[in-house]
């Protein structure tokens, strides 16, 4: 094996990067993860697993592990505003055969890879902040608490504020697309169903589904507006101001909406792709080399994917196979970070004669084919990163 004794470092202990070390541990690697937080750990957030993440947790072995904390999608269902009505329903069980869609809490999927990565050998360090990158052939991590970490490889997956990118490609100024979105988690209240909801109003919109053996509900509400909070997911801000921006909501938003104690909130901004997600001795995962939009659930899952292929090409070139990892993973993140760019308008539809008639011709195609909405994603969800390149 070429990466049998290679000493990787990896920066940051979200998903993406606890992936990574999961699936080059097993392939020989001895890999440390550098976390700067105090505990491996995250709050208040659910995410959606489409079927090509899935196939990543399975390959790891944790596909069993996987369901036992995750609730298994049924449908996404896209509903007006106002009372509710639903618009359009995409039935997930249409996926093709052994295509699992599955909704789960953040911080329960983080401690599943932890404790594999643990098993499996993998030194977890915490409290360790990473404060810049030297790329070479060996290339050091040095710290802010004054130390110095180095190793053959170094993986920047280490999110949205990277400090690996900017050493790569140089600083990037985002552009804030409008929007912001608050999130919280809620009791379930109203017996949701086991399925996406996207409840579509004027200039905001708002998703929820099920946790935790659907005790809790995730909620992801986007608002268009011209002024913005600064990026991040640690912002709280007064429940009173979501609910007053959703308060023409119906259906079942309201009853989630009062049980919101206190949300998160954080401006939207789109960043361009990294062009460079290598360097000697060093390379990108993740939201570090491609963050995306919230609009298409695919941020953790292009993680997942990134970690396995990352694994994967080190594990049949050695470092050389740098090369090959952006090779075959940025035209797909390309296209997905466009489609994810390109949804968000399509709920937020202001005009009520045009809203009408788009919602209309939604319910038309939903009952004349109703699988042609789902299979658009077929590109998407179709993918198996293990078997394919």
């Amino acid at each position: 094996m070429a990466l049998k004794g290679l000493n990787i470092a990896v920066l940051g202990g979200g998903i993406g990067g606890l992936a990574a070390a999961l699936a080059l541990q097993a392939r020989g690697a001895e890999v440390r993860v550098l976390e700067q937080a105090e505990a491996i750990r995250e709050v208040g957030a659910g995410i959606q697993v489409s079927p090509n993440g899935l196939r990543v947790l399975e390959a790891l072995g944790l596909g069993e592990g996987f369901r036992r904390i995750s609730v298994a999608g049924q449908a996404v269902s896209l509903r007006d505003y106002r009372a509710g009505r639903e618009v359009l329903r995409m039935d997930l069980c249409g996926l093709a055969s052994g295509q699992e869609y599955r909704f789960v809490h953040r911080a329960d999927l983080i401690d599943l890879l932890a404790g594999a990565a643990r098993d499996a050998g993998v030194q977890i360090r915490l409290l360790q902040r990473a404060r810049s990158v030297v790329p070479g052939v060996r290339p050091e991590v040095q710290l802010c608490n004054g130390d110095s970490v180095h190793a053959d490889l170094v993986i920047g997956a280490d999110g949205l504020h990277s400090v690996m990118r900017p050493v790569l490609n140089g600083d990037a100024k985002p552009l804030f697309t409008g929007q912001v979105a608050w999130r919280a988690v809620v009791p379930n209240t109203v017996a949701h169903p086991n399925e996406a909801q996207v409840h579509m109003g004027p200039g905001r919109h708002m998703v929820s589904y099920p946790l935790r053996a659907g005790d809790f509900v995730n909620l992801v509400a986007v608002e268009e507006r011209k002024g913005w909070v600064d990026e991040g997911w640690s912002h709280s801000d007064d429940p009173a101001n979501l609910r007053r921006a959703f308060a023409g909501f119906g259906g079942m938003v309201p009853q989630l909406l009062a049980h919101v104690a206190q949300p998160g909130l954080w401006g939207l901004f789109r960043h361009p792709v990294a062009k460079l997600w290598h360097g000697p001795g060093v390379v990108l995962l993740g939201d570090a080399a491609h963050p995306t939009l919230p609009f298409l659930a695919q941020g953790a899952n292009m993680a997942l994917e990134d970690a396995w292929v990352l694994a994967d090409a080190l594990d049949v070139a050695g470092l050389s196979g740098l090369v090959d990892y952006q090779a075959r993973r940025r035209p797909r993140v390309l296209r997905a970070i466009e489609t994810a760019n390109g949804n968000a308008w399509k709920y937020h539809l202001r005009n009520p004669v045009i809203r009408g008639v788009a919602h209309m011709g939604l319910g038309m195609i939903g009952r004349v084919a109703p699988g042609r909405m789902l299979h658009q994603f077929d590109w998407l969800y179709g993918h198996d990163v293990t078997r394919q390149p």
